[in-house]
């Protein structure tokens, strides 16, 4: 299927506060997530490539031992197997990440 509507579809809750909605093929998978104020996601890994885009508000991500305020229109890119973290602030965010190869568990 060529075409997908990403306002369809399940809607899972990762961690308190953050939400996902997912697409996928067979090597690539597009994730919108939801943060709203205040949410974390903490540290963590996987063997998948990842690059996003924030699409609306601000948040403070770490990737690796870096920080950095994104704010709507920033993009970042996290290699395999690096320790990463998101905290949204006041404002909450919504953003788009492309994962390769697709994360299984969420599909």
């Amino acid at each position: 299927m060529p075409f997908f509507d990403a306002t369809q579809g399940t809607v899972r809750e990762l961690f308190p506060g953050v939400t996902i909605r997912v697409v996928w093929g067979e090597q690539l998978m597009l994730s919108v997530v939801e943060f709203a104020p205040h949410a974390v996601v903490p540290p963590h890994s996987h063997p998948h490539e990842q690059m996003g885009l924030l699409l609306e508000g601000e948040f403070d991500f770490t990737i690796g031992d870096e920080t950095r305020r994104l704010t709507a229109g920033d993009t970042w890119f996290v290699p395999s197997n690096v320790v990463h973290s998101v905290r949204a602030t006041e404002k909450g965010a919504k953003a788009l990440d492309v994962f390769h190869p697709p994360r299984e568990e969420y599909k």
